[in-house]
């Protein structure tokens, strides 16, 4: 009688019948190298998730003021956006002379102002600076670039809102 893991070969011998065989049990290096990999993957979500909720609120908050105050802003920039020719050179001018005390700088170019010197005086706030630093800066802006006081009147403010309304 033969048992239940042998049989008979075609040649009459008898042979055992191939046994399935179990799967070494992984190691814990690489239970551990795997849970390793899980939590990078993990990690890396929640970093990406909060990198996109933090430039979803921005999105959002930019989108907010554009549709709540566009005309403030369209104002504000309106205000800053530097002056006409005609009105810079219509601000004063002078040549500097030093005389004694401490030296004054040019907040622009930051070199001290020397005998001889054209210096142009802001009217609100009368900063001077060189005449060709302070006139280059404001036909770009209409601020002062030490106080940041706005040179141009604020009619261009109520302009706007004519034209809106």
């Amino acid at each position: 009688m033969m048992g239940e893991t042998e049989s008979e070969s075609p040649l009459g011998s008898p042979t055992m019948s191939p046994m399935r065989t179990a799967k070494p049990c992984s190691s814990p290096s690489e239970h551990s190298i795997s849970l390793m990999v899980i939590l990078a993957a993990i990690v890396c979500a929640l970093l990406c998730a909060l990198g996109l909720n933090t430039m979803l609120q921005c999105v959002f908050q930019c989108a907010n003021r554009v549709v709540t105050e566009p005309f403030q802003w369209i104002a504000s920039r309106r205000l800053n956006s530097g002056l006409k020719k005609r009105e810079v050179v219509a601000l004063p001018t002078s040549t500097y002379t030093h005389s004694g005390g401490s030296p004054c700088n040019c907040a622009i170019c930051l070199s001290e102002f020397s005998d001889g010197d054209s210096i142009r005086f802001l009217p609100n706030c009368n900063h001077r600076f060189h005449v060709h630093c302070i006139d280059k800066w404001l036909f770009s802006h209409s601020s002062c670039p030490t106080c940041r006081t706005l040179l141009k009147s604020t009619h261009s403010l109520h302009s706007l809102h004519v034209i809106v309304s």
